[in-house]
């Protein structure tokens, strides 16, 4: 009988994530992936000491990385060191590091909310009723808060990011595994990020989508595109999440569900069999 492949799965089952069971959507994954992989589940602070006796490390709804800095700092520099493989790969440029992404893509002229982080710059963002004000290294709007612009000047520069507030229609997530786009939600109401629907994209949603999913430049992996619609109809970047997109698997068709089960299976199997990266 040939040798199955082993997967460390890397979830926080207790994190209480608001409007969201992240242990639900972590419990159903599982028990469908078991069918073509040997696996078990660990903490995320338990990862580093427990994963050389697996092929590889799938980290998934294991919580915002600030609770748990340190020991997610050692088991990204342990894996480095040794060569473990992690799903998604530590390269990624989104989320996984940090919020620098958002600063980049907005001094390059990418279709983003605009970013700065130096009040030398605030005169970059246009004028707006209030500005969103968040940590670098924050995660799950802990930390976000919202002043008007005669406040600006007193933050504490270098360590938050300032955004002008926008007056968008809806949000909209779109799903991908590795480079494939996969399903997308939205949320109609602005006032509830995550009572979500399904949502049928156009060519340019996907091709707005696609531009994000390009740049980052992961081989392989699950990437969530955040992005809101303004009242004149244009799509910005919120978000790119390439550590643990929360996936709403709950929200969609039970084809979709069983159809993003498959895509990840195969998706794990490329993974597994590809070179190490150098």
């Amino acid at each position: 009988m040939p040798v199955r492949p082993s997967l460390l799965f890397v979830t926080d089952l207790a994190y209480q994530a608001r409007g969201r069971r992240y242990c639900d959507e972590d419990i159903f994954l599982t028990s469908r992936l078991r069918d073509g992989f040997d696996l078990a589940l660990c903490h995320p602070v338990d990862a580093a000491a427990l994963m050389d006796a697996f092929d590889a490390v799938v980290v998934r709804n294991s919580g915002p990385v600030l609770h748990y800095r340190q020991a997610y700092d050692a088991f990204r520099e342990k894996a480095a060191a040794q060569g473990t493989r992690v799903y998604n790969p530590l390269s990624g440029r989104g989320d996984m590091a940090g919020k620098q992404y958002l600063l980049d893509l907005t001094t390059d002229g990418y279709p983003v909310i605009p970013t700065v982080d130096r009040p030398q710059d605030l005169h970059l963002l246009p004028e707006a009723e209030r500005y969103a004000v968040k940590p670098k290294a924050g995660a799950d709007s802990i930390g976000l808060t919202f002043v008007p612009r005669d406040r600006l000047g007193g933050l504490p520069y270098g360590d938050i990011l300032v955004q002008p507030g926008i007056d968008f229609r809806y949000e909209v997530s779109f799903y991908y595994i590795d480079d494939a786009f996969q399903y997308a939600l939205h949320a109609p109401d602005p006032d509830r990020r995550w009572v979500l629907e399904p949502y049928e994209p156009t060519e340019a949603d996907l091709a707005f989508a696609h531009r994000f999913i390009d740049w980052n430049t992961l081989d392989h992996g699950i990437q969530r595109v955040d992005a809101c619609r303004t009242r004149e109809g244009e799509l910005l970047l919120v978000e790119l999440e390439d550590l643990n997109p929360y996936l709403s698997l709950d929200l969609v068709p039970d084809r979709t569900r069983d159809d993003f089960v498959t895509g990840m299976t195969a998706s794990l199997h490329r993974f597994l069999d590809a070179p190490p990266r150098t």
